[in-house]
């Protein structure tokens, strides 16, 4: 039954599914990331997935696109599972906020700017939320220093 979803995507979205897989009952469908926020929306709206279960992302340096934004959605009312993947070039590593559809997206996206540096535009209040402000980097990057030295936080009294 769940091939259905993959069906309905792409036939909503033609000239923007990439692909799409489905393994076990694992429905995946990736998508341009400009066709993010409508996919987003369609599945709230149209296909009654009501829960955001978890936004993060995968670095696959040295591939490009060299990140993958990666959502776990949830419906309720049919027992349905879908992932939706979006890939992130390297050069300009942002994607559209999905806040204004999932509120939930909040600080899941903060999470993944902070450890990967994606950017999520019309993010709501985008800053680290793990890291402290004067942290330098991201860590969850392939490219990330294992010994780099992090400036001290300056102490308070």
């Amino acid at each position: 039954m769940t091939s259905y979803l993959l069906d309905e995507i792409k036939a909503k979205f033609p000239q923007d599914v990439l692909e799409t897989h489905s393994f076990r009952g694992d429905e995946t469908a990736v998508v341009r990331r400009e066709a993010l926020g409508d996919v987003a929306l369609f599945l709230r709206d149209g296909l009654g997935f009501d829960i955001l279960m978890d936004l993060t992302a995968a670095d696959y340096l040295p591939r490009e696109p060299r990140y993958e934004l990666v959502c776990h959605f949830y419906s309720t009312g049919h027992n349905y599972r879908l992932r939706l993947k979006c890939p992130v070039p390297a050069e300009t590593p942002s994607v559209k906020s999905l806040t204004s559809v999932w509120p939930g997206a909040n600080w899941l996206e903060r999470e993944v700017y902070d450890m990967f540096g994606i950017s999520f535009e019309g993010h709501p209040d985008l800053r680290r939320i793990l890291m402290y402000d004067g942290f330098e980097g991201h860590p969850l990057r392939k490219d990330y220093p294992l010994k780099k030295r992090q400036p001290r936080i300056a102490h308070r009294d």
